[in-house]
């Protein structure tokens, strides 16, 4: 096939190149979307696409105001890679569960992105401190700084978090440039952030940087996967079988980075390098990769990408259960009149009555795993039928 005649796929990824991403390189290093007919951009968020996008200065956020002031408008859409799935600049985006329960809670005018593979089987993700910082647990968290990346239930999740360990939840939620978020902890700016330990983790582990790792779930909080691949509602619709194919590619590619992790990091560092213009280190990413190969897929089947109902439902749940699901949005990102600022969003969570509040029952599904490809065990098991039927037919 040639390149002319290939699927142009954009998937558009919730970071700079780490190995969270692993797999898609792979497959795009080892010519697995090329068999699959599909020509895959992997954009990171260093591309010119975000510049700006994350954290309008100060001036740029009162222009906006003062003209959607003037002319009733709303205000302008700052990029993230699901609003690029949104207005069809992307094909594919990477996203948070919380991302994902968002997109099908933010009103009809915005479409209802749905998760359609998990990157990781495993949680990897954490609030982390400095150990140096001697705020060694979450209720130690009270009074201090948090970076937040501003997305819509972060706030309120760490809230529940230093809860959930006796604290009061008052904290000061400071909202800093994304991709400098880690760099503010490093240097004693923010007092915590929320960070994956299979990147930042190792990166501070190697630098000789000790941290306090604080997982939802050993305070009781629900989480789901992360990171998600999510895709327009269009798109499953009507281009079901590109899905699947480029999916199974994903797949195929994640379960050779698992297989041989200190060879997909060599794909990585490349590829960062030619496509994004982002260097890495090679020991750095070995490293780390051999930490994903352990979280990537599924137990007993190698099966990668396939979300079990039941996490879902319990994070669901939870989010339910705790009052975050409210229809009000935070204002790093505004979207017209319905925006808080994190602070005032938080406060809500003490005051749900005040919120107003989406039943449970009226979110749509947020995930599906129709599109996947079936566990490697099982096309195993569907071959060999194959032939043993083939060998007794007449």
């Amino acid at each position: 096939m040639t390149e002319l005649n290939k699927r142009k796929i954009v998937l558009a990824l919730d970071w700079t190149p780490n190995t969270n991403h692993l797999g898609f390189y792979v497959a795009k290093a080892r010519g697995l979307y090329d068999k699959a007919g599909l020509d895959v951009e992997l954009l990171a968020t260093n591309d010119k696409v975000y510049a700006n996008s994350y954290l309008p200065s100060p001036a740029e956020a009162a222009e906006a105001a003062a003209e959607t002031k003037e002319g009733g408008g709303r205000l302008p859409a700052f990029a993230t890679p699901c609003s690029q799935v949104a207005r069809g600049a992307a094909t594919f985006a990477l996203n948070s569960p919380e991302g994902a329960v968002n997109w099908n809670t933010s009103g009809s005018d915005r479409p209802k992105l749905k998760a359609v593979a998990a990157c990781l089987q495993k949680r990897t993700s954490a609030v982390v401190t400095l150990a140096s910082s001697g705020l060694a647990r979450p209720r130690d968290l009270d009074g201090k700084r948090y970076a937040s990346y501003g997305a819509r239930f972060e706030g309120r999740i760490v809230r529940s978090l230093i809860e959930a360990d006796g604290g009061t939840g008052e904290y000061h939620e400071v909202v800093l440039p994304m991709l400098g978020i880690w760099e503010t902890l490093l240097k004693g700016e923010a007092d915590a952030t929320w960070v994956f330990m299979g990147w930042e983790g190792v990166e501070a582990a190697r630098a000789g940087v000790e941290l306090n790792a604080f997982k939802l779930e050993d305070f009781g909080i629900p989480y789901a996967y992360a990171p998600l691949v999510l895709a327009h509602p269009d798109t499953l619709q009507q281009e079901p079988a590109m899905v699947r194919a480029f999916l199974a590619a994903s797949a195929q590619g994640w379960q050779m980075a698992c297989a041989d992790p200190a060879r997909a990091a060599q794909d990585l560092v490349f590829l960062a390098s030619r496509d994004s213009g982002v260097a890495l280190e090679l020991a750095m990413v070995q490293e780390s990769a051999a930490f994903i190969a352990k979280h990537a897929l599924r137990d007993g089947d190698d099966a990668w990408g396939v979300m079990d109902p039941q996490v879902w439902t319990d994070y669901m749940a939870w989010l339910d259960k705790t009052g975050l699901l409210t229809p009000q949005l935070q204002s790093r990102h505004p979207d017209g009149d319905r925006t808080l600022s994190l602070d005032a969003l938080r406060s809500l969570q003490k005051t749900p009555q005040q919120a107003g509040t989406i039943p449970l029952g009226s979110i749509p599904p947020v995930f599906t795993n129709e599109f996947l490809p079936p566990p490697p065990e099982a096309k195993k098991a569907a071959t060999k039928t194959a032939r043993a039927g083939s060998a007794v037919s007449p």
